[in-house]
């Protein structure tokens, strides 16, 4: 039996350029283009022609990008927005926990709003009181219930946010990644609210970046992307390819940011600081390629790095040394290594030639990394010296390390230290 059946939903939004701000009905008839004023400049489809249904008692995931649609397929499920075409039936009570503070008054106390949202949501007087003191110590506010909401952390309106929805006994839940504003301690217990939820066969619709915990709470996910649903299924099968969407994505940005380096074309004014040296030994051309050959800029922490260098030499030279050095965003050198370091002794090299550096493994955590090259004399004289000027993206969702390096590790334990294991959430 469907919870939620959406059938050929579409959302169109009018989009009103700068223009159009601060405009009053007064101001438009007082210019006499009344008309135009209201009119919009275009027309932005916000979902397009989205068909699903959601079992009573299963726990639905939403994922993609910012902007993707998750939350105004949300707003249309609890019915705060209505579908521009298309059909939308809802079967039970529904509690929505869709924008951080929504539907709190900020100049009056927490109390007092949540008996207006317990009444919103379909509660008597009555059973607020009785709900009360349950819902404020799941928030753990007592300290603070009586405080003006403008004066609440963000995490203590998700905290009042969430035990308001989940106190009203609903059939449906709404939740759209509020849990990432909550504290460390308190999203463990939101997680296992959620699983009671589950155990009580209660439908669930949960929208997060939160992959990991997608995969684990969820029955099934639909990955929406430009509007429309581009997979829905089994969750870490959904997961993994919008993962791969993003990964071709970053790919493809990174591509856009490349600069080539070219002895035809002469440097911009404001990169001319990042390549230095007479050239008599030139680096033309320098491209990054994954261990099978292929062009990219995005990597996993796991895959192998191939960077090449396509060289030439005016005249032939007999002092000559190949470096590279890996940077960060913060400038920390986390790697570098030269020819010479590695004792290959230089005899003899004249026109053009290629060299290859093939790293087997990056081991790098996530983040932004920039590459120099260099050709230089043993004793440092540079011939040709490009700074920070390649960069490449390494990206991976199941590895949260920090630092520098992924060092290669295992953990071992005595028999008195206990770990549950990675899936404990899921009943």
């Amino acid at each position: 039996m469907a919870a939620i059946e959406l059938d050929h939903v579409t959302r169109v939004y009018q989009k009103y350029s700068s223009r159009h701000r601060f405009q009053t009905f007064k101001s438009a008839m007082v210019r006499g283009n009344l008309f135009g004023s209201l009119k919009a400049n275009e027309l932005v489809t916000a979902l397009s022609d989205i068909s699903l249904q959601v079992e009573k008692g299963e726990t639905f995931g939403l994922i993609g990008e910012n902007g993707s649609g998750k939350s105004t397929l949300l707003k249309i499920i609890a019915g705060i927005a209505k579908p521009t075409s298309g059909r939308v039936k809802v079967a039970g009570k529904i509690s929505a926990l869709i924008e951080l503070g929504a539907g709190f008054h900020p100049e009056i106390s927490g109390r007092e709003n949540v008996f207006i949202n317990g009444i919103m949501l379909g509660l008597s007087k009555k059973e607020i009181g009785r709900k009360f003191d349950e819902i404020v110590r799941f928030a753990e506010l007592e300290e603070f219930i009586d405080a003006p909401v403008k004066t609440y952390s963000s995490g203590m309106y998700m905290r009042l946010g969430f035990s308001v929805a989940i106190n009203v006994n609903p059939e449906i839940l709404l939740i759209d990644e509020v849990l990432s504003v909550g504290d460390a301690a308190f999203v463990p217990k939101c997680l296992d609210k959620i699983d009671d939820f589950r155990r009580r066969e209660k439908t669930i619709v949960f929208v997060s970046h939160d992959l990991d915990t997608v995969k684990k709470i969820c029955d099934r996910v639909a990955w929406i992307k430009d509007g429309r649903i581009r997979m829905l299924g089994e969750p870490k099968r959904t997961v993994d390819a919008y993962l791969q969407d993003i990964a071709v994505k970053q790919e493809e940005d990174f591509q856009e940011q490349q600069v080539e380096v070219d002895i035809r074309q002469p440097f911009e004014e404001g990169r001319r600081e990042n390549r230095w040296g007479k050239r008599e030994v030139e680096i033309r051309k320098v491209t990054l390629r994954g261990l099978g050959g292929e062009e990219k800029h995005v990597f996993h922490p796991e895959e192998g790095l191939i960077i090449e260098l396509d060289i030439a030499a005016a005249c032939p030279v007999e002092d000559f040394v190949f470096g590279i050095g890996v940077f960060n965003s913060l400038g920390t050198a986390c790697y570098g290594t030269n020819t010479n370091l590695e004792d290959l002794e230089p005899k003899h090299f004249g026109g053009e030639g290629r060299v290859v550096c093939r790293i087997e493994r990056l081991n790098l955590v996530n983040g932004t990394y920039y590459l120099d090259v260099a050709v230089h004399k043993r004793d440092g004289y540079p011939y040709d010296y490009h700074q920070h000027l390649y960069s490449f993206l390494v990206s991976s969702a199941a590895y949260k390390d920090v630092g520098v390096a992924r060092l290669p590790h295992t953990w071992e334990f005595s028999p008195g230290i206990m770990f549950g294991p990675p899936d404990k959430k899921t009943p």
